[in-house]
């Protein structure tokens, strides 16, 4: 495959409620690393269905090992108080401190 900017590297997920597996198309290299070895692992749930040098790679995938989790931004209240209690307990985001 040739090597796309990050903007170029799109996923596109096919999900029908009604039908299993659904079907997952990525040119993202770290995507298809992780469903390669889920495949590998795993072939009754996930398998390399097609791989094209323009397109990516296709893949069908048990519907219920996928999950889109959403989250709501945190305040500004709680963003603080972590940082906060980052910063008592020696996290402080960089290597210097291991």
């Amino acid at each position: 495959m040739s090597k796309l900017t990050k903007r170029d590297r799109d996923t596109e997920i096919y999900y029908n409620q009604s039908s299993d597996p659904m079907q997952i198309r990525t040119n993202d290299p770290k995507l298809i690393r992780k469903l390669t070895a889920l495949a590998a692992d795993f072939p009754v749930l996930c398998k390399l269905a097609e791989e094209d040098e323009i397109c990516g790679s296709y893949f069908e995938v048990d519907k219920h090992r996928v999950s889109i989790h959403v989250t709501r931004p945190y305040s500004k209240e709680r963003r603080q108080r972590q940082s906060q209690w980052a910063k008592e307990n020696g996290l402080r985001g960089d290597s210097r401190k291991c």
